[in-house]
């Protein structure tokens, strides 16, 4: 078991499987780049999921009877109490099963998969271009945007995949862009007639100001505010069919509404965009992959993922490059971080998220809880709830996020748990070494050896400072 095959398995991978590291061997990099280049169907595990639209429409029935329902009660005070929560909650229980599923399915692939690395591409992308299911619309939406938009692109160009998530109706609806109308558009102009004045329709900025700020150039992209409102104007008119125009076939499916659609060219870093319609923002998000500013912001991030909290410089540098050259062609891009010297460095160079520690875990016991609520608890109880993140900018990718005193204790409530669970089952010395390998320190294997009992000892490992890393 190399140094190499520990990296790539921990760092790179979601944490080693059983005889994972043999069969790494001492070709570290190239396990990894097997699992990069070119498209792969989409995983068993999601036969069956929900798709965007489907969730859509079922989120849109739910509303729509209970709209009927409230039309039909006399008046609320008449309505039986045991018929008011059913009214309210119907559509919220609809997407809270829908969302149950995709984070099973999502960690039934992580724990399985035999190409790891590929799969923690999967999750990265995801956080990159992150929405929140704890927002109503979006609870059913958020795994089908990992497995409608970002799966089928991350062996493809970032222009491809910036695309599918900005119109994606996971994004739309978290961003709030289906709200969004032009003050010049056509329906901001019958309304004012209809108002005999000026009515209140409004842009949003939402998601403008986050492909700017988050999803390409970065905070200090070379942006301004007034680049952010044009865009703003650009994006009007992205918006998801519902069913009661001419598309209703499409119903949840990304639509472009012309008549709330911004009119005239837009002026955007400079460079001006001619009004045609859906094609405006596009040619925006095209440039936007190109920039500069983009292959620095996307570098960085990939850097402090996959090699430490404070990227190197000279890694950095490297990996804007290749993505400056290629266009952002992201095999190329991946394969890059995987020849970055800086991340071979080191064994344990980062401290692991709950996602990541909970993960990890499942894959050396080869174990996965049977059903959906068993699987998100862990998530949930070591504050990672998937799908989650409570903002735009994701989840945090650095220790002093993750390593408080509370956070700590949950981690070694959770050990204990796991320990008294499978304790007597597997011997911890066993899965420590095939998981870790040479990085289970002497120190580590002795304090194990020495436990009262495999729960204690399996708590002992989980808890230890290698498994805590990766």
């Amino acid at each position: 078991m190399t140094l190499g095959a520990i990296i790539a398995a921990n760092r790179f991978g979601l944490g080693a499987r059983p005889g994972e590291l043999r069969d790494i061997g001492g070709d570290a990099r190239g396990w990894l780049l097997k699992q990069i280049m070119n498209a792969r169907p989409a995983p068993r595990e999601l036969s069956g999921l929900a798709s965007s639209a489907e969730a859509f429409q079922l989120f849109a029935e739910a509303l729509r009877r209970r709209r009927q329902e409230r039309n039909a009660a006399p008046s609320e005070k008449e309505v039986k109490g045991d018929d008011k929560p059913r009214m309210e909650n119907e559509p919220r229980e609809k997407l809270a099963a829908i969302y149950l599923e995709q984070v099973a399915a999502r960690y039934r692939i992580a724990v399985r998969t035999e190409e790891p690395f590929r799969e923690r591409l999967v999750h990265f992308w995801t956080n990159h271009f992150a929405v929140s299911a704890d927002k109503a619309q979006v609870a059913g939406l958020a795994g089908a945007l990992e497995n409608e938009a970002v799966r089928p692109n991350v062996a493809g160009r970032f222009e491809d995949l910036l695309l599918a998530v900005e119109s994606h109706p996971a994004m739309i609806f978290y961003l709030d862009n289906q709200a969004s109308i032009g003050p010049s558009s056509l329906l901001a102009q019958r309304a004012a007639k209809r108002a005999k004045g000026n009515p209140k329709l409004d842009i949003n900025e939402n998601l403008a100001r986050e492909i700017l700020e988050l999803h390409t150039l970065g905070v200090d992209g070379g942006y301004s505010q007034k680049d952010v409102t044009t865009f703003a104007l650009a994006l009007t008119g992205w918006s998801i069919a519902n069913g009661r125009g001419k598309e209703s076939e499409r119903v949840g499916q990304f639509q472009f509404r012309e008549q709330v659609h911004e009119p005239g060219a837009k002026s955007i870093l400079g460079k001006s965009y001619k009004d045609d319609g859906v094609a405006q923002p596009r040619a925006v998000l095209h440039d936007l992959a190109m920039h500069p500013a983009t292959a620095t912001h996307v570098a960085t991030k990939l850097a402090r993922h996959f090699i430490a909290d404070q990227p190197p410089r000279s890694a950095v540098e490297r990996l804007a490059k290749v993505f400056r050259d290629t266009e952002g062609d992201l095999p190329s891009l991946h394969r890059a971080l995987v020849e970055c010297p800086e991340a071979w460095e080191q064994v344990s160079t980062k401290f692991k998220t709950p996602h990541d520690y909970v993960v990890s875990t499942f894959r050396m016991l080869d174990f996965i809880p049977p059903q959906p609520r068993q699987i998100l608890a862990p998530f949930q109880q070591l504050g990672q709830r998937p799908y989650t993140p409570g903002s735009p900018a994701g989840w945090p990718d650095t220790a002093s996020q993750w390593d408080g005193p509370d956070a700590l204790l949950k981690r070694i409530e959770w050990a204990t748990a796991v320990g008294k669970r499978v304790g007597s089952n597997v011997h911890p010395l066993d899965v420590g070494t095939q998981s870790l390998g040479s990085a289970l320190s002497e120190r580590t294997r002795v304090a194990i050896s020495r436990a009262e009992s495999g729960a204690q000892g399996m708590a002992l490992l989980l808890a230890s400072p290698e498994f805590q890393r990766r």
